[in-house]
């Protein structure tokens, strides 16, 4: 049985006995947005298996993979909760901006609330390059991280009971929504993540069973690799070169630590 909390600590960087405080989730999430990426390379393999808690750990912590929203952030959520976090895993429904709607997949954005004092945070380390890199309050105010503006807003819709809205620092003038989630429902178990899994797997209009996509932040950026193009930005300046399949494993390995592919 692996030890999930040393394991953890060991693959974003932070010593063994270092007391996990909520003034310190800062710094938790920055290193985990920079050390696990947002990949889905197990689903274009056709090597997805059942998601249970010693899963999750033998995909990111011992083989040093990344994952979707449905494992990065149960991942996460185990962790804070073996910190001594309130939190809980909720589900929401991503906003489409192409089709200027929400997406038509259902709710298979998966988060973290936190509670705090009395107050109720979003913690998301599974969003692709959209991370708040901090707790996000659910009381409307802004929060500002080197990534950008992020603030939640209460509002009823068939997609849930909040919003999340953001705006990216570099890309956005305007705020926009990121995606609706529900609060008054939170995963019972993790069977759910399966349906999560199996709804990302096989929809048609699923974004991730179609190409390769890797992205991770980075100090001063991001960088997002597809089986096409190789992009990074760096403090706000974006290069994109056009690749092949041997450079794709190439970059892969350089930039996420992919060792065979």
């Amino acid at each position: 049985m692996y030890e999930l909390n040393e394991l953890f600590r060991k693959r974003i960087g932070i010593p063994e006995n270092q007391k996990i405080t909520f003034e310190s989730l800062d710094n938790i999430l920055r290193k985990t947005a920079t050390s696990l990426p947002f990949e889905n390379l197990s689903i274009i393999s056709n090597k997805t298996s059942a998601i249970t808690k010693e899963s999750l750990i033998t995909k990111m912590l011992v083989k040093n993979e990344g994952g979707l929203c449905y494992q990065l952030n149960p991942l996460l959520y185990f962790f804070l909760v073996e910190n001594g976090f309130n939190a809980a895993l909720v589900r929401g429904e991503v906003y489409n901006y192409a089709m200027k709607d929400f997406s038509k997949l259902g709710r298979t954005h998966v988060t973290i609330l936190l509670q705090h004092k009395g107050q109720t945070y979003l913690v998301d380390t599974g969003f692709g390059g959209n991370l708040p890199l901090k707790p996000v309050p659910l009381n409307g105010e802004t929060t500002s991280s080197v990534n950008g503006e992020f603030r939640v807003k209460a509002m009823e819709s068939d997609y849930g009971d909040y919003l999340l809205e953001m705006k990216l620092k570099y890309k956005d003038t305007d705020w926009k929504i990121g995606y609706a989630f529900d609060t008054k429902r939170p995963l019972e178990n993790l069977s759910e993540l399966n349906e999560v899994q199996g709804i990302i797997v096989q929809h048609k209009e699923s974004r991730f069973n179609k190409t390769p996509l890797i992205t991770q932040l980075t100090s001063d950026g991001n960088v997002t690799l597809t089986d096409t193009s190789f992009t990074q930005w760096i403090n706000g300046k974006s290069e994109k070169e056009q690749i092949d399949n041997i450079k794709f494993k190439e970059l892969a390995k350089q930039h996420f630590g992919f060792q065979e592919l």
